[in-house]
């Protein structure tokens, strides 16, 4: 059986841990590799190495990182079938879908491409008399990045290509469950030049993660993940005294307004709750029907619902993929049960999906609730699958506070015509990332990623110019240069990098 070990130093290592994770073909249900699991021990030595490669890395003028970013771009390019493939065999999505985000990763590559540009300072003259002042940003050393399973190329390409662009070395610890794509950048950025040392992967569970935390070299730690552990990652990475950028869980909302183009809503929400199987943390989970629109959607939704074709990630004619493990297929069954019990009425059962020839994968169809109250857990948590839940209300004001006082404040979208509604709704809804008849509303990468309330901790949002700040700490110099003898020599070559 195939093992997935770690990638340190440029090369793949094995580290000392004999500790093993399984992982599985989500479309068959079957185990097909195993990964390696790291010890305290190897995370540690990770660090020794990513330290000392920052030495000199963070020494390279910014101009030289990035034409190794601009050749790890062309690099993603050329393998994206291949990234695309080990995205669908572990995590399950289906092809387009996995190549979507793919690309959504390489969007940030491209930005860290101009990171000579980005990483520039501001000048004053005379602040004071012959006094000059200005500004730089430095690099802040060895880095971490803790992602999850839904993207397993996306969200670290949100982390590294900026961190190790602004001068630092990285240290990824992705998902123990679907591990392979990360060693593959990896292979790739070496392939594009980067140094040894300055992009390393280590694979692992808690261990590991607390490994981070409490290495005092490590200066600063990025986490996407469910909300209990963000704040697990944020409170202990701030009693460690390390910066820290933690996205937690979201419980996102669509408001339907009657006035709106409902067949765009409804082919709207289609791909924001059931694409990539719910398991998104823009999925867009709650579809909020205001005025009397709420038996027209739930009659045009039911519909699509019970056609959605599901099968394995690798048919072209799929449109949702399975879940990535049996475990996680079972809390989300689990959840559909409770909302049954809660009261709410199941207009579309997903539950028994079966597809012959692949009745061990992790199958469910897509399920579809209507008459949620605010007060079911079906509507309170982070169900993280295919079930999209419809809560009815009379006015847009009720839409308005229901979402504002969720714990969750990650994404929010609203359908209308109305340009006053939507500017409305956009100034007071209290939620980091908005759509205007857009149903997931992920900034690109030039702007910043990030959610409001208990879907972020600390201060700082993802990529964009937010992750040059939160890469870089900042420098302040004021000089005055006494009156002295002025150099008379002379150059007559064209002034190049030295």
């Amino acid at each position: 059986m195939k093992l997935i070990e770690h990638f340190v130093g440029g090369k793949i290592i094995s580290g000392t841990s004999d500790k093993k994770g399984k992982v599985f073909n989500p479309a068959t249900g079957e185990q097909e590799s195993e990964v390696r699991l790291a010890s305290k021990a190897d995370l540690d030595q990770a660090v020794i190495i990513a330290k000392k490669a920052f030495e000199e890395w963070s020494l390279k003028p910014s101009l030289h990182r990035a034409r190794i970013m601009f050749k790890f771009k062309e690099l993603i390019e050329k393998n994206s079938d291949e990234l695309t493939r080990l995205i669908v065999s572990e995590h399950g999505k289906v092809y387009e879908d996995a190549k979507g985000s793919l690309t959504r990763g390489l969007e940030v590559v491209e930005f860290a491409c101009g990171i000579p540009h980005l990483l520039k300072g501001e000048f004053s003259e005379n602040v004071g008399t012959n006094v000059d002042s200005w500004s730089m940003r430095q690099p802040l050393g060895v880095v971490a990045g803790i992602t999850p399973f839904n993207f397993p190329a996306m969200v670290p390409m949100w982390m590294f290509p900026i961190a190790i662009a602004c001068g630092n070395t990285f240290i990824l610890k992705p998902s123990e469950k679907d591990p392979s794509c990360s060693i593959k950048l990896a292979e790739l950025l070496k392939e594009a030049g980067l140094p040894d040392g300055v992009f390393n992967v280590i694979n692992g569970d808690k261990e590991s993660v607390d490994a981070i935390l409490n290495n005092k070299d490590i200066k600063a730690v990025s986490f996407v993940g469910s909300t209990p552990i963000a704040k697990y990652i944020y409170e202990n990475s701030a009693k460690n005294e390390k910066r820290v950028q933690a996205l937690g869980g979201a419980k996102n909302h669509l408001v339907v307004m009657p006035d709106c183009d409902l067949d765009g809503a409804v082919n709207g929400l289609m791909g924001a709750a059931y694409g990539s199987a719910g398991e998104r943390c823009m999925a867009q989970s709650v579809a909020v029907a205001v005025g009397g629109i709420g038996d027209e959607l739930v009659s045009r939704l039911s519909k699509k619902v019970e056609a959605l074709k599901v099968g394995p990630g690798m048919d072209k004619n799929s449109e949702m993929g399975p879940l990535v493990t049996k475990d996680h297929l079972d809390k989300v069954k689990g959840y559909v049960d409770l909302g049954i019990e809660e009261g709410a009425t199941l207009s579309v059962d997903g539950r028994n999906l079966k597809l012959q020839g692949y009745e061990n994968g992790f199958y469910i169809g897509g399920c579809l609730f209507d008459h949620v109250k605010k007060e079911m857990r079906i509507y309170k948590e982070e169900i993280f699958g295919p079930v999209l839940s419809v809560i009815r209300l009379k006015t847009f004001e009720e839409a308005v506070e229901l979402i504002n006082n969720h714990e969750y404040g990650n994404g929010v979208s609203i359908y209308t015509r109305d340009g006053d509604a939507g500017r409305t709704f956009a100034s007071n809804i209290q939620v980091g990332m908005v759509g205007i008849n857009v149903p997931i509303p992920v900034p690109m990468a030039f702007h910043s990623f990030g959610g409001w309330k208990r879907s972020l901790f600390g201060d700082s949002a993802m990529h964009g110019m937010e992750g040059i700040k939160f890469y870089t700490k900042l420098k302040t110099i004021t000089s005055r240069w006494p009156s002295g003898i002025r150099s008379n020599n002379a150059e007559y070559v064209m002034p190049t990098m030295k």
